[in-house]
Order: structure tokens, then sequence, then C-alpha cells
């Protein structure tokens, strides 16, 4: 059965439809953020709706809908355990605007859903401020708008670029007023600047690390951090050096690495300083702009020992060499640092310290303990020749860099590592050789975060992403202090000094992309891209409070008097006056181009002698011209009713176009007006 072109259904189908195929769109970028079950009953509501559209059925009984609604609010509780909060509120919103149209049986109920959808995208930004969002809300709001307009339009048949036009010239008009009041409009935290309810980082990195975590981030090609080296000759800093400061782990259990006092950090009293203090070349300053990661932690460049400069109001050292904000970062935050890439960081250390970072599980890896004791009794106990030693059975004992090492089924982790396995990522050759420092009685512990980036062509911006998610080590040597170690680039040197990642296999859906557009053309792509995402950052969602007043007291250094200001505002006030009595006094022209091809009818058949002419209705109008002219008019009458069948009937594969109907109308012999 062929199906039946927009313009051949009844018009309570089609605006049917269209309402339909807007809330499709409203919940597109939704569907990524909601949970699975959620998707799939709003997807299922959605399709039930299309097909009783589509097939002309009778809409659920209240029952029904209300079986559905208790569905939808039991399975958010079971999903969220309460129906308060940001995650479970925007689940019920969703639910609820489909719900919505299972009983849209009037104009009143698709007013409803219009504005619930306009409501609905709002609670987007709960989720993400990013461009790619804000885009796909635009689209949106302009469907929202369309079919808002249709709705103000119950005769005819608009066509929809007639109502994507009108709506698109609405939001042009508002434009300006939108302008002025992102400008204008004061400052405050946003809503979704309130602490997620989840605790886990969006990152994937957090304040513990099991053995094998850190190697799914490798799959992982959305962007962490963006960086702005202002170095003074313009040179980026050595690629080696790029390490960005996360978590630092030092409890271990076996299997699983985590921050102190249950995965919090020290933080420093107030005004006593990170214990580290920057040698060597000058110091590099630098501008990071960080994704949401619903952690409290600034990534930083080691070692940052001032206070980073941003729009947050306090920051808090810890004495890990981090620097934590106040509540979770839930927004993309820009801050500019200074970092000391060579320094010295904690030359003494306590016995209660010592203890902490020497702690390891009494029962497990063995071998590992007992090669460690071997090494410290040949190097008769020197710090130094351990480490060395340890680096070079890395760098030639045939140990594998890889993405798969398989899964570790055994307790011992370390031993599996350096005996069996002898493969593995960052975190469990990290993991195997703090284990080793531990048990030949050296102060170890793993700190976790980013190294290196690459290079973005467009912009010049150093791009670090979650596939750059890294691993290390630290050890403390006397009279030497804590020391970064990364023993991943004793086994892979490749991997900090040329940057060279590994690649998660390529999957078919890439390498048909890739046939069809090119590697090249795909990079190219993908930096313009994420430089234009970066302009967004930071004009649109880094234009906060600071930004504002810098822009107000800008504007304020043209000295604007009183007297000077109340005449632009009277001069203001009086165009617009101007403009609005200019817009009464003419006739504003219809958009509708049947209305206006009607219009010239009327006044033609008005000349013609046909008296009220253009208060008459169509069919009227022909009989008017058929007890007047007689036969003679009846082309003009037949063209009438074509007329009115194109407004007000379903169109049919006879139904002539507008277009036939304008060239007909040039085409007929109007009778004169008879003489008494």
């Amino acid at each position: 059965m062929q199906s039946k072109r927009p313009r051949q259904l009844p018009r309570e189908t089609r605006d049917t439809l269209l309402v339909l195929g807007v809330v499709a769109l409203v919940l597109l970028p939704q569907v990524a953020y909601l949970p699975l079950w959620a998707s799939a009953l709003a997807l299922l509501m959605l399709a039930w709706r299309l097909w009783m559209a589509q097939h002309n059925r009778s809409l659920p009984g209240k029952w029904l809908l209300a079986a559905l609604l208790a569905l939808s609010i039991g399975a958010t509780v079971m999903q969220f355990r309460s129906i308060v909060g940001p995650e479970a509120g925007v689940v019920l919103v969703v639910l609820l605007l489909v719900l919505k149209t299972l009983e849209m049986r009037a104009r009143r109920d698709a007013m409803v859903i219009f504005f619930l959808g306009f409501f609905t995208l709002l609670t987007l930004f709960l989720q993400s401020q990013s461009l790619s969002i804000a885009m796909a809300m635009l689209l949106a709001v302009w469907g929202l708008l369309a079919a808002l307009v249709n709705a103000h339009m119950p005769a005819g048949y608009p066509s929809v670029r007639q109502l994507l036009r009108t709506s698109g010239l609405l939001m042009l008009w508002g434009l300006p007023v939108m302008l002025v009041l992102f400008l204008g409009f004061p400052r405050f935290a946003p809503l979704w600047g309130l602490p997620a309810q989840t605790a886990q980082g969006r990152t994937g990195l957090s304040n513990d690390m099991t053995v094998g975590q850190v190697a799914d981030l490798a799959h992982d090609r959305s962007i962490a951090l963006r960086v702005r080296f202002a170095m003074p000759d313009g040179q980026m800093p050595p690629q080696r050096l790029l390490y960005f400061r996360g978590p630092v782990l030092s409890q271990f259990d076996g299997r699983n690495w985590k921050s102190p006092e249950d995965g919090g950090a020290t933080v420093l009293a107030p005004g006593s300083g990170l214990p580290a203090q920057g040698i060597g070349p000058v110091a590099v300053n630098y501008e990071v702009t960080l994704e949401p990661h619903q952690q409290r932690w600034l990534l930083t460049l080691d070692a940052t020992l001032a206070p980073p400069e941003t729009a947050l109001r306090r920051l808090r050292p810890t004495a890990d060499l981090q620097w934590l904000a106040t509540r979770p970062i839930t927004e993309v935050l820009r801050y500019q640092a200074q970092a000391h890439l060579h320094y010295v960081y904690g030359e003494t250390l306590s016995i209660h310290q010592r203890s902490h970072h020497l702690q390891l599980p009494a029962t497990l890896n063995p071998r590992t303990r007992a090669w460690a004791q071997a090494l410290r009794v040949q190097h008769g106990g020197d710090d130094t020749a351990i480490l060395q030693a340890a680096l070079a059975h890395l760098s030639n004992g045939n140990y594998v860099y890889t993405l798969q090492p398989g899964v570790v089924d055994s307790a011992h982790t370390a031993d599996d590592f350096w005996f069996d396995r002898r493969q593995g990522f960052c975190e469990h050759i990290a993991s195997a050789f703090v284990v080793l420092m531990r048990s030949a009685g050296i102060p170890a512990r793993i700190v976790t975060g980013y190294q290196g980036g690459e290079r973005n062509t467009v912009d010049g911006l150093w791009t670090v992403r979650q596939s750059d998610a890294h691993a290390w080590a630290e050890v403390w040597l006397p009279h030497e202090g804590w020391m970064r170690v990364d023993p991943t680039s004793a086994v892979a040197p490749e991997r900090t000094e040329q940057l060279q990642r590994l690649q998660a296999p390529a999957t078919l859906l890439d390498n048909t992309v890739g046939n069809l557009v090119g590697l090249d053309s795909l990079h190219r792509l993908r930096a313009s891209w994420e430089a234009i995402n970066h302009r967004w950052n930071d004009w649109v969602l880094n234009y906060a409070r600071a930004e504002q007043s810098d822009l107000l007291r800008r504007l304020s250094q043209h000295h604007w008097g009183t007297a000077k200001a109340w005449i632009w505002l009277a001069l203001i006030a009086s165009i617009t006056l101007a403009a609005w009595l200019l817009f009464q006094r003419y006739p504003r022209r219809s958009p509708d181009a049947w209305a206006k091809l009607a219009e010239q009818a009327r006044r033609r058949l008005e000349q013609a002698g046909i008296t009220h002419a253009r208060s008459l209705g169509l069919r009227a109008l022909a009989m008017s011209a058929q007890a007047q002219w007689g036969d003679e008019s009846q082309p003009l009458q037949r063209w009438l009713l074509q007329m009115e069948q194109w407004r007000y009937a379903p169109h049919g594969p006879h139904t002539p176009s507008l277009a036939v109907l304008r060239r007909d109308y040039r085409a007929l012999n109007w009778p004169r007006q008879r003489t008494p």
C-alpha cells in the first residue's frame, strides 16, 4: 500500500504527525543521558502514538494512561530511589511529555505538549552545555516554534517551508533581546552548576584505581582538557614532561589502589603552602580549559606550586601537590597557572608517612617480595641502585606494553606481571613497580592523570584526551624527596618521548568513514570542530561575572553622564515608537500565498460588480457569479471551488497545485460589469 503524501492526509492527522516529529526531535539529545529503560519506554509510547495517528485508531482510555503513569513513576523510583533530584526529575519530565501525546485530542493538549517540550529542552543543561547540545537544542526550539505557529493557523494546509520560515523569523526577531540579556543580565551561579548526585567522575579517573581501569580509557577519544602554553620564546615545553597530575593513590589491598583517608586527600592548613619548590629553568605559564568531571580536583601540570587563577572562590592545596575546589566541577572551567617542570618535593618523611607508603598486604605477591629482598642484598641497601636495577629489568626483560593484557584472575597481581604474563598497560606496570619498590623498603605510590596530548593544527592548543590517561609512580629517596618515575617509559619509551599511543582496534564504522572521507580530511574536520568548541567554551560558557564586569567597565570608560544617557534613551524610545506607528499604518502583507491569491480574486470580483466580495467566502462568490453572469462565468466558478478545495479539503492526486491555480487565475476571462 502506497503511503500518502502529507498534503493528502486529513489536517488533524497531519498536525498530529508534526507534533510527534517535534517531540522526537526534543527527546533525541536526551537519549545519551537517560537510562536505557527510559529511552526504550519513551520510544515505544511514541511509536504507539504514531501508529494510532496513521491508522486513525482511538486513543487509550484513562485507566491505561494511569497504568502507564504508575509504571513510569515506579520505574523511576526503582532506578533512583526517589522522584526528587535532577536525574530522576529529568526522567519523569521526559516520560510525562511522551505520555501527554497519548491523550492529545484538542489544541489545548498540543499547547501543553509544546511548553512541556520547551521545559524538557532546558533540562539538557543539567547534563551538558557543549556546542553540539546547544545546536541540537536550537534545532528543537525551531521545530517547537514551527509546530506552535501551525497550531495558530487552523485553516488550510500551511507548508512545512512556510512554518519553518515564520518560526525562523520569530527566532531572528528574538535574537537581539537574547544577546542583550546574555551580555547584561547579572551572572549568577547556574542551576546546572549544582553538584551532581553521582560520585563517579566522567573522566574515568577517580580516587581509586582497579588494575585494568585506565586501559579502558584508551578507547575514549573525548577531550579531557585543552591547554594553551605561554612560553617566553613561544616554544612548547618538552613533551616528555607533560604530566597533568590527578589523584595520588597510596593505599593498596592487592588489586585496588585508593587515596588516603577513604578516598580523600590530605588538605593543607590555610597559608601553609605546598611542600615543594621549583628549581631549574624558567617556569611555564599555561591556561587550561577543563571539561566537567564531577570531581573536586583541578588537573594541573607537574608541579603547579602557586594557586591557579580561576573564577572559583577558593582552592585548597593538598600534601600531594593537588589543588582542590570546594565543590565538584560540573561545568567547563578555565584557569591560568604556572608550573615548575623541575622541582624538589617532600625532602623529609615522617615515620608515619614512611610506614603508610610501605604498606602492603602481608600474604600477597610472595615472588615479588623475595625478588625485592634479593635486590636489596645485591645492591647493599642503596635505594637509587635498586631503582635503576628495576628499570633496567623492565627495559631488558622482554616486557610488552599492550591494551589487552588479558584478565588477571590471580590475587597476586604483581607476581602475575613480573613473572607470568609480562605484559600490561600503564596501570599494570605502575602497580607492579610500586609493589616491588615497597617490598624493597622504598616508599612509593601511584599517581594517575594524563600524559602528553596532541597539538590542534587549527588553533594551536594542546588537546589532552581521555585516551591520554596515564598512571606513573613516585618513589621517595633520601635527600631527594619524592621523584617521578614512569616505569612505562622503560617498557615503551615511545609512549612519553614521541607521544605514541596504543590505539583501540578500528571498528567497521571507523574503517567505512575513513575510506569515504579520508583519514587526513577526517583529522582536519575533527581539529576544526574542536577549535570551534573551544571558542564556544571561551566566549559563552566562560562568560562569567568577572567577564561581564570587565565588559561593563570598558563600556563605562566612555564616561556617560546622566543627561547624555537620558537623551540616548529618549532617542531610542522615539525611534521605537515611530517604527511601531509606521508598522501599524501600513497593512501587513500576508505570508500565505493562497490568501494573497484569494484576496486578488475578491478585489477583481468587487471591481466587476459583486458587492461585498471581500467579505464573502469562495463558494458564496461562485454562487454570486452564477447569479450575475450565468453560464458565462463557469470557468470562474470552477476556479473558485478548486481554490476552496485546495484550502479546506484533503489533497488527492487530482488536486491542482497552487502554482497551477495561479496560472489558471491569470488565464481567466473575467466578465465585465453589466450596465443597467
